[in-house]
């Protein structure tokens, strides 16, 4: 009988998933049950954003979790929770105060998401985060994993997520194979997480799947001997771990290269850019960047209004994007300067590194300045 019940559970995602048999209300009560019992056990529960539960809280969480880990979000959270403590203070607040909380965080259009979503809820939902899933999906930087995540933990609704740390749990637990970001594969494994989903207990359910792919079914080296799903595994018992989930086709990956005009005035302060509000560090300041070595200089000619100016390169700076690759390329020009038609207009900002404002800055501009000041002192 313990041997049927084993096959049971590991048959394929289709079988498991495919409504009105047994077999698929079996197999999900099987998992979940083990699931939750783990949980409970070595679940984490005193998270920051676990203690008092809203739909606002989790929220805010849920975004700057996405391709971030819980340790790197923490303290950010917390500082973003102190100054926003609800949504209508969110959506009141300036462009620059939450990409300067963000700065450092990465993905920076999810804080502009944040920021557009807040404005409508308080616009169109009264300030109240709306509880019905169509609606979150409506929002600003809101997909469905993330409505459902909201939703579960928040008000105890049943609908199933399928993130990173679940694809990988339900693809390595129910041995499915291919890309899961292909169309097919995607919507099998929705079906399955959607099985698997219980109708009790389903916010505990919701942070127990992520839990587990975060702390135990990780990428590389899972902890399969702590698994809850140990014996049911097809991954585990075929020794497919590391090559499930699949990963996406290989393609190589474009290289790019951009120079970026540093102009600082003889009391240490960088000249910065604000970028457009949508693209690449949308909203965010930075160094101006130009990708061609000429354009460059022929920039910072003007806005320094010398001609033949003297120019320091700097070392080359990498930045992996999601889709491409970027080498930047600091010009550096000390002692630039301060020209009346730079510092009034809202496009440029002398950037005092020793009194720094509360403004956001793009990953470069941060490392880049932290390298200058790091020369300085030398």
């Amino acid at each position: 009988m313990a041997a049927s019940i084993t096959n049971q559970l590991t048959l394929t995602a289709a079988d498991a998933a495919r409504p009105g048999t047994g077999t698929s209300a079996f197999a999900g009560e099987k998992f979940a049950t083990a699931l939750l019992a783990w949980f409970d056990t070595h679940g984490r529960k005193h998270l920051p954003w676990q203690q008092q539960i809203t739909p606002y809280r989790v929220w805010i969480s849920e975004i700057m979790l996405q391709q971030t880990q819980v340790a790197t979000v923490i303290p950010y959270y917390e500082r973003f929770m102190q100054q926003f403590q609800d949504v209508r203070a969110l959506a009141a607040a300036e462009d620059d105060e939450v990409l300067h909380l963000w700065t450092g965080l990465g993905y920076y259009a999810r804080a502009r998401n944040l920021l557009k979503a807040a404005r409508l809820i308080v616009s169109e939902h009264g300030g109240e985060f709306p509880d019905n899933i169509d609606a979150v999906q409506e929002l600003p930087g809101i997909g469905r994993s993330t409505a459902g995540a909201i939703l579960a933990i928040s008000k105890a609704q049943r609908h199933p997520i399928l993130d990173g740390n679940v694809k990988r749990v339900l693809t390595r637990c129910f041995g499915i194979q291919g890309f899961p970001g292909e169309t097919a594969i995607e919507r099998e494994l929705w079906a399955l997480a959607d099985t698997c989903t219980p109708a009790q207990r389903v916010a505990h359910y919701t942070q127990a799947i992520m839990d587990l792919g975060a702390t135990v079914c990780v990428r590389s080296r899972p902890l399969c001997v702590v698994c809850p799903m140990h014996e049911h595994c097809v991954a585990r018992r075929e020794g497919m771990q590391a090559v499930l989930p699949t990963p996406k086709p290989r393609k190589d990956r474009p290289e790019r290269t951009a120079y970026a005009a540093i102009l600082r005035r003889a009391d240490g302060a960088v000249l910065l850019e604000r970028r457009p509000p949508v693209g690449i560090w949308g909203g965010l300041w930075t160094f101006p960047q130009f990708d061609a070595h000429d354009d460059a200089l022929a920039w910072m000619e003007q806005h320094t209004g010398e001609a033949s100016l003297t120019t320091q390169p700097l070392p080359p700076y990498l930045h992996s994007f999601t889709h491409f690759d970027l080498t930047l390329q600091p010009i550096l020009v000390h002692n630039a300067h301060d020209r009346s038609a730079i510092a009034d207009t809202d496009r440029y900002y002398w950037y005092d590194v020793k009194q720094p404002a509360k403004i956001g800055l793009a990953k470069p501009a941060v490392d880049l300045i932290r390298s200058l000041a790091d020369t300085a002192s030398d």
